[in-house]
């Protein structure tokens, strides 16, 4: 069913919206996927703070114009399902790579992240970027490791006195 011209301005706007805080944005086709994968891919993209939608390309081309993901325009043909990460930079590469492997017939075309378009061979680089709360936990543990390694260099000392003397002692009770 055709869309009126007040629902295609409301897409527009609604994906324009989203573009404009949206860190990262994924292009795959999805021609021959069954409405049950489709379902299950929307629940798990909702869950996964991953805006997913199929709109036509040109409303896509007005609502990208004057984001960061207006690189992705000239590249958009047939019939596409398009994943923007809103929290995370790497979820929707994730979301999409997880359902692409179980579902051949979901080519990824386009990878875009910081005004710039990539190949979609680098969905796989996109998507092993940590989480949030992997990145602050790797960020902790470099923190913390010279001071882990300061209180080891002071405590040294201690311990080798009391190894010494256990050491002595085991020798005096051995003789």
């Amino acid at each position: 069913m055709a869309l009126t011209l007040e629902q295609k301005k409301a897409v527009v706007a609604e994906v324009s919206e989203v573009a404009k805080s949206a860190h990262s944005a994924v292009a795959a086709e999805y021609r021959g996927i069954t409405v049950e994968k489709m379902t299950q891919m929307r629940a798990k993209a909702r869950s996964e703070g991953v805006y997913l939608k199929v709109a036509k390309n040109t409303l896509v081309k007005r609502a990208v114009e004057g984001t960061e993901f207006e690189c992705m325009t000239e590249e958009l043909t047939g019939p596409l399902l398009f994943a923007f990460s809103i929290d995370d930079p790497g979820a929707a590469a994730r979301l999409i790579k997880d359902f692409s492997k179980g579902e051949d017939k979901l080519v990824v075309r386009l990878v875009a992240m910081g005004a710039k378009l990539y190949q979609a061979s680098e969905l796989e680089r996109l998507a092993s970027m940590p989480t949030r709360d992997q990145a602050i936990a790797m960020l902790m543990g470099v923190m913390k490791a010279p001071i882990e390694k300061f209180v080891r260099t002071l405590a040294e000392p201690h311990t080798k006195l009391v190894r010494t003397i256990a050491a002595v002692r085991d020798s005096k009770q051995a003789a």
